[in-house]
């Protein structure tokens, strides 16, 4: 499975009523590390497919989502159980951080 794209009017449907765990990459087209973070999401994705689900979010075309969860800086990476929050990242990470921030938050 690929990284999913959301909206603002979609989030809920694909995160908060969604089963598993759930890794949410608020981003912005301008963000240089957002850029880093990126490919190593979209790795993961297809390596845990099944295991994790990764949606990706634009704050700038998409304020209310970020808003609501208090996002300050990007990129900002949120772990969702079950509908809440379980963990949250602040800045760019390398593949195998991600991995591990994942499997010890999850």
């Amino acid at each position: 499975m690929s990284v999913i794209d959301t909206t603002d009017d979609k989030f809920d449907e694909d995160v908060i009523q969604a089963e598993g765990t759930i890794v949410v990459d608020f981003w912005a087209e301008w963000c240089g590390p957002c850029k880093q973070v990126s490919p190593h999401l979209e790795a993961l994705a297809k390596e845990k497919d099944g295991d994790i689900k990764i949606v990706k979010i634009n704050v700038d075309e998409n304020p209310m989502t970020s808003g609501r969860f208090g996002v300050r800086g990007l990129p900002t990476l949120m772990i969702f159980n079950g509908g809440k929050v379980a963990a949250t990242h602040l800045g760019a990470m390398s593949k195998s951080r991600i991995e591990e921030w994942i499997s010890e938050s999850a």
